[in-house]
């Protein structure tokens, strides 16, 4: 199938690793160019390098008010257009109530949620029909995961602003997705795999719980997101899709 992803132009956050990292790299492989963003500037540098001349890399913080512009004028100047977004960040602190601070949700507040507010936004503002403004999320969206307070109380809001989004701009042609993962193999998996005093038998346990009976891979992530932000997916608008092996056993 052809995606009709040749010379659309998108900004995926977050994307030095993890899921942000392995959507840039399904978007690069179909002919996009993307824009990809992290805070530290060596580790953005190396990451646009490896994804080769359709990448160009921002050093950015998601919370920053700035953000926005920023990565919108950069798509612009780099490749002459702007289509679409991801936005994705790296999960906030792990921890029980009683564990995590103040300090802690501000943070996570700033960064998850309003600075993807933010960006989505500045990018409905700029975006013509057949644009898509997507969210990386989490199956904590329907159903709390234990030990991840700060993720429980912030993913679901933003699923909901992504839902009255895709009201408000549908009328304009414009689609807004999230995805949800579940166990994916990532590095951020690993360290929350590894908070409990024996990693493998948590991973097992984990996996025994997936109907597939593994974690997903990052590319198998990356090629359902990529998927929903191009214009294949164009009747494609207000979902929340899980990609977890089927963790997810409701409707």
């Amino acid at each position: 199938m052809d995606l009709g992803l040749k010379d659309r132009v998108y900004v995926v956050t977050g994307s030095t690793r993890g899921l942000g990292n392995a959507t840039a790299r399904e978007l690069v492989a179909d002919g996009a160019k993307v824009v990809i963003t992290g805070r530290d500037g060596e580790r953005v540098a190396a990451a646009a390098a490896e994804l080769g001349p359709n990448a160009v890399g921002v050093a950015v913080d998601n919370a920053d008010a700035d953000a926005p512009a920023r990565l919108i004028a950069a798509a612009r100047e780099h490749f002459g257009g702007f289509h679409g977004v991801l936005v994705s960040v790296g999960g906030p602190p792990a921890g029980f109530v009683a564990d995590n601070t103040d300090e802690q949700w501000q943070a996570a507040f700033e960064s998850v949620f309003l600075g993807a507010v933010r960006l989505a936004r500045a990018a409905a503002a700029e975006l013509e029909p057949g644009g898509v403004v997507g969210f990386v999320l989490s199956g904590s969206v329907y159903e709390p995961i234990a030990g991840l307070t700060i993720s429980n109380g912030l993913r679901p809001g933003l699923a909901g602003f992504a839902k009255s989004l895709a009201d408000e701009l549908g009328p304009r042609g414009i689609r807004v997705v999230g995805v949800l993962p579940g166990r994916i193999d990532t590095d951020r998996v690993r360290e929350l795999d590894a908070l409990s005093a024996d990693p493998q038998a948590t991973r097992a346990a984990a996996e025994s719980r997936v109907p597939l009976r593994r974690y997903g891979k990052p590319e198998e992530f990356g090629r359902a997101a990529a998927f929903l932000l191009s214009p294949a997916a164009s009747y494609v608008t207000g979902v929340m899709l899980p990609v977890d092996g089927g963790a997810r056993h409701g409707f």
